[in-house]
């Protein structure tokens, strides 16, 4: 009985660590607030929807990766990121960003 618990919680874990840890992937990126409707913060914070689900991101910045205010930045429209990082709870923390042409 204890080898049945120990194998069930081996595979929980296992579970919940593969569902937090990301592979390198291409995610929409934007601000929270002016284009995902995020709330929470005050002000503009980049941030990534994976899985039709949005996460403020932490690792890397929104005036990391330009105006945030031009035409194509990320307040005034979706782009595309890869990516690779970890869900911690409700935050995407990345350990590395490449912002990809617009287009692709």
């Amino acid at each position: 009985m204890k080898n049945v618990l120990l194998l069930i919680l081996l595979f929980a874990g296992i579970s919940v660590f593969s569902q937090s840890t990301l592979k390198k992937q291409v995610v929409e990126v934007a601000c929270g607030q002016c284009q995902f409707k995020m709330k929470g913060k005050k002000g503009c914070d980049l941030a990534v929807r994976i899985g039709g689900k949005s996460y403020f991101v932490e690792g890397t910045n929104i005036d990391d990766h330009g105006d945030a205010h031009s035409n194509d930045g990320f307040c005034n429209a979706v782009r595309k990121a890869e990516v690779t990082g970890t869900i911690k709870g409700d935050k995407f923390v990345a350990t590395s960003f490449k912002l990809l042409p617009k287009g692709k």
